[in-house]
């Protein structure tokens, strides 16, 4: 991974509308064969080359979720970090991600309900100027008062 915050908590009582947070990673071919391992999806549309060049893509993409996933990492390392718990998730999947991408994942605090500790956030990720997956995360923040 490049470009990555630094991993830890931010509790609810220090979040801000607007705050944001990303990483950067490369999808691998390796990625991509764990993620089929661990999900038990194989869809050769991933993992064939053959099988991929006759498909819309032209060629094997990352599994969605995969890509999916790094936002998930953002939420739970950076924004709002250790001990958050995701409530919901809206996901829009724009374009492919192929092996050798560098997707950069990013979220941004959209609301706060302090009162109930949940955060609204806007989550996307992009290769390049090209936006691969958009939407929108609601998470159950830490709070100091609970420690």
């Amino acid at each position: 991974m490049l470009d990555n915050q630094p991993r830890g908590t931010i509790c609810i009582e220090d979040i801000e509308i607007g705050m944001s947070r990303h990483l950067v990673k490369t999808v691998t071919d390796r990625d991509i064969e764990l993620f089929a391992e661990v999900s038990t999806d194989r869809n050769p549309v991933h993992l064939d080359d053959n099988y991929a060049r006759d498909t819309i893509f032209e060629g094997r993409i990352a599994h969605g979720m995969l890509t999916a996933g790094l936002i998930s990492a953002v939420i739970g390392e950076q924004l709002p970090g250790h001990g958050t718990v995701y409530l919901a998730q809206s996901l829009k999947f724009m374009a492919p991600v192929r092996p050798g991408d560098q997707v950069r994942a990013q979220v941004t605090v959209t609301a706060i309900d302090i009162g109930r500790r949940r955060v609204t956030l806007e989550t996307h990720c992009a290769v390049g100027d090209t936006v691969v997956l958009k939407g929108e995360a609601m998470v159950l923040a830490p709070s100091r008062k609970f420690d």
